[in-house]
């Protein structure tokens, strides 16, 4: 046989892309069998987690939490950082609550939610790509730009609305086929956001600019473009969080989603998405939530105080990304 015909013969070599998906589902394989593993743990001690009423807060904390953790996902594949969701959802929400107080319809409600926090991500984007201001900079000023905003807004007090139309409750209340609102609002958030990942060229631009954005660049693809888009999505989700949030409360108060950010990157880096960029995604994120937000349950069952609940927290984010350290680490030395 030729070297040719050999060549020919031989399999061809893995991209780069069908790398990162054989690690994301051995990362999926492992996070599913946490997952269950805490599961059990918890109906062994404290059979009331079964309890379907506890399983129905479980999957709505997961859900409320999870919209936002898929926006910080997409973020994260890119290399950058967004501190600025938990405030752009406590801005959105106030106004919102406002509107709502007023007897604003409930569809100019929900745009003008949307278009918040669209508008505050877009600018998020815009300070990043042309200011060339850090990810983290950025959104830290942003987180307290957000807050005295929904403080200036409500005055520091919290927004009560007039009952809300039945249609608007049910966003944050509601049932539907036995599961509340709010979860199948994220998974469909999580399909959408899959197949652009997966099946779209900016999906692949997202990996692109977060392995090298360089390389990305000398390859044709619009960096800028790319990082903007990324932050005004993740800025659309938090506005898309506040209104099943307020929905859910009935009021909107300026200090809503306080550490929201902090669950969301939890989330995403425990669900296996590098904070170096280009590894990651949705179905990660999606187990990670479910993760925290049952350690979380399981905690509260167990009756650990909140403040120790943040300490473990804490050390799991810390333990996650030493070990993505490690790991790249080890990979960079082969």
């Amino acid at each position: 046989m030729t070297d040719h015909a050999a060549r020919s013969a031989s399999p061809p070599a893995p991209t780069l892309l069908s790398r990162l998906r054989r690690l994301g589902a051995l990362r999926a394989s492992g996070l599913i069998w946490v997952l269950l593993l805490m599961i059990i743990v918890a109906v062994i001690y404290k059979p009331t987690f079964i309890n379907p009423s506890n399983l129905v807060s479980v999957a709505r904390q997961t859900a409320l939490f999870g919209i936002v953790a898929i926006g910080m996902t997409m973020v994260i594949l890119t290399a950058g950082i967004d501190l600025s969701v938990g405030s752009i959802v406590a801005v959105a929400g106030v106004v919102c609550a406002t509107m709502l107080d007023a007897g604003m319809p409930i569809w100019s409600v929900v745009i003008v939610g949307l278009l918040i926090g669209a508008t505050l991500g877009a600018i998020n984007g815009i300070v990043i790509v042309i200011g060339r201001v850090p990810p983290f900079i950025m959104t830290l000023g942003m987180m307290v730009i957000g807050r005295g905003l929904a403080m200036t807004i409500s005055g520091g007090h919290p927004v009560h609305f007039r009952e809300a139309a039945e249609s608007f409750a049910w966003l944050g209340q509601g049932f539907l086929l036995g599961l509340p609102v709010p979860v199948w609002v994220f998974l469909l958030v999580a399909a959408s956001a899959f197949f652009v990942l997966r099946y779209t060229p900016f999906g692949r631009n997202i990996y692109a600019v977060g392995s090298n954005p360089e390389a990305a660049r000398l390859s044709g693809i619009n960096v800028g473009a790319t990082i903007f888009g990324v932050y005004l999505i993740s800025g659309f989700l938090a506005g898309l969080t506040a209104l099943v949030m307020i929905s859910r409360l009935t009021v909107g108060e300026p200090v809503l989603a306080t550490g929201l950010e902090l669950e969301a990157i939890a989330m995403t880096v425990i669900g296996g998405t590098s904070l170096f960029g280009g590894e990651g995604g949705v179905i990660g994120t999606i187990l990670g939530a479910a993760i925290v937000t049952v350690l979380a349950n399981m905690l509260n069952l167990f009756g650990v105080s909140p403040f120790t609940q943040q300490i473990v927290k804490g050390f799991i984010i810390v333990a996650a990304v030493l070990f993505e350290t490690y790991r790249r680490n080890r990979n960079s030395a082969k």
